[in-house]
Formats: structure tokens, C-alpha cells, sequence
């Protein structure tokens, strides 16, 4: 085998190994590596970020796209930290279209910590 070749062996199979640690991490990260808990874990954020800046509004926008997934993730996984988001989302939610800013960031916050802590 000429010293071209084996170096290609070796790139090939380092950048192979890095995809299957890469894909391993990502399946077990926040969620437990269940999509519709993730996109609820970034929504969720969203809305906490955006109440953090007075937009009660956008709490509401993203609260809503994040209890939707929340909900999906129900059909798939059974945890007390999903129940316990998505009942912090809904507060997020009514307290946003009340105009509480404050508050409904306060219940995005722990939206997100809750289903963060789902394994």
C-alpha cells in the first residue's frame, strides 16, 4: 500500500469514527434524543428569550410551537418533566396574552428546565 493510500485509510476511517461519536451524542442529549422535545426545549427558549425583552407577544408565538411539539412527544415518551412543561407552557401562554411579559418568561424558563431533565 503506497503512504498516499494509507493516509486516505486513515482519514476515511477517522472522519467515519467522528460521525458515529457525533450522531451517538446528539441521540442522547436534551430529550433523549426525541425531535418534538427538542424543537419544545428550542421554542420554549425562544419564548423565554423574547419575554426577557417585553414581547409578550412572541412568549405567546413560541410557547404555542413549543407546546404543540411537547404534546406530540406525549404520543412517544412518558415523563413527569413533560407533563410538568407543558403545563408550564400553557401558564406561559395564558400570561402572555394577558400582556405579563415578566411572568410568562418566569414560566418559559422553567418550561425549558423541565424538558431539558427529560432522559
Amino acid at each position: 500500500m503506497h503512504v498516499s493510500q494509507l493516509k486516505g485509510s486513515f482519514w476515511t476511517a477517522m472522519v467515519s469514527i467522528m460521525l458515529v461519536i457525533g450522531c451517538a451524542s446528539y441521540s442522547t442529549g436534551s430529550g433523549g434524543g426525541n425531535p418534538h422535545v427538542a424543537e419544545a426545549i428550542a421554542h420554549a427558549q425562544e419564548a423565554a428569550d423574547h419575554g426577557g425583552k417585553g414581547h409578550a407577544d412572541a412568549v405567546v408565538t413560541h410557547a404555542d410551537v413549543s407546546l404543540q411539539h411537547a404534546q406530540a412527544a406525549t404520543k412517544e415518551i412518558t415523563n413527569p418533566h413533560l407533563d410538568a412543561g407543558i403545563s408550564e407552557l400553557g401558564e406561559a401562554i395564558a400570561h402572555g396574552k394577558a400582556g405579563h411579559a415578566d411572568v410568562a418568561t418566569k414560566h418559559a424558563n422553567s418550561a425549558v428546565m423541565h424538558l431539558k431533565e427529560i432522559k
